[in-house]
């Protein structure tokens, strides 16, 4: 069940979502996730959890995400209540910004000119350079966050060492905030929120102990990856694009569009794929000052 034109324009409020997610929730909510948020915040407020972590994130309607901002940042402190829900909390509030960015874009489309006796229509996406320039803006002044005085020195080494660039660390600030605590609510574990199949496919062994939870396991893997995403897209932007949205939807859409540009597919990716591609390139920018079309691959 969708929201309505004029909710997704608006304040969406926790009754709204409540509305919207029961069934939903437990359809696709990660039982241990479902199970460890039940157990600590009610069942409304675990609904409006996955709204705002599945439905709208993975849909492709970017201005969807400015109606949820005052709810997301309202669960944030109802998730960071207890030991067992704080990873949940570190990544929603990693992802804050998405909504703000998703905010401003809304008010710097101009609306569509309405149609005599047709519904309102939406808001367009923005492109990829209304984007990439709104996250520039939001990354301008921003400190980089605490855990990167102490992963980014040691981390780097460990991207060179995998053939990918090493400014490409980074990466964990727009994944996790440099706190290897982060938790998705589908799975997602670590500094570079990586999910089962992912991790298992480098390696890395999810029980007895998780070892997504390494700071250098998790680096090692997520550079390896996006190493060979690159081999097979071509383009830095592309590859992230899959790191976030599954190689598999990218190479789909390029081939449906008939191009190799990520700027030609990225209206059609989800919507937190739109805005993480961006934000990591903005972060790059002020991190190292560099963008993604200048990074180079380390010399074998």
């Amino acid at each position: 069940m969708g929201l309505t034109v004029a909710q997704a324009q608006d304040t969406v409020t926790l009754d709204d979502l409540l509305q919207s997610g029961e069934q939903w929730l437990r359809d696709n909510l990660d039982p241990e996730v479902l199970r460890q948020i039940e157990q600590h915040i009610d069942f409304d407020q675990a609904q409006s959890i996955a709204v705002n972590l599945q439905r709208r994130f993975q849909g492709d309607y970017v201005i969807d995400l400015a109606s949820l901002r005052e709810s997301a940042r309202a669960l944030v402190p109802i998730l960071d209540r207890s030991d067992e829900t704080r990873p949940y909390a570190i990544w929603l509030r990693t992802r804050l910004d998405y909504f703000d960015v998703a905010e401003e874009l809304r008010l710097s489309i101009p609306a569509p000119k309405p149609v005599p006796g047709k519904p309102a229509p939406k808001v367009p996406n923005p492109d990829a350079a209304a984007e990439r320039k709104a996250w520039r803006r939001q990354m301008e002044k921003r400190p980089p966050p605490r855990g990167a005085d102490v992963y980014v020195h040691r981390l780097k080494p460990v991207f060179a060492a995998q053939g990918a660039p090493r400014e490409l660390v980074w990466v964990a600030e727009v994944e996790s905030g440099f706190d290897p605590r982060a938790r998705s609510p589908v799975g997602a574990v670590g500094l570079f929120q990586l999910m089962p199949a992912t991790a298992q496919r480098f390696d890395l062994a999810l029980k007895p102990r998780d070892e997504r939870l390494d700071p250098k396991r998790s680096a090692q893997a997520a550079a390896k990856y996006l190493r060979i995403l690159h081999g097979r897209f071509k383009d830095w932007r592309l590859a992230l694009a899959a790191y976030n949205a599954g190689e598999g939807r990218v190479g789909r859409l390029l081939e449906s569009r008939k191009t190799t540009s990520y700027d030609r597919i990225s209206t059609r990716l989800p919507a937190e794929t739109q805005m993480y591609v961006p934000k990591v390139e903005a972060v790059l920018q002020r991190r190292e000052g560099i963008s993604l079309t200048d990074l180079k691959l380390p010399a074998s």
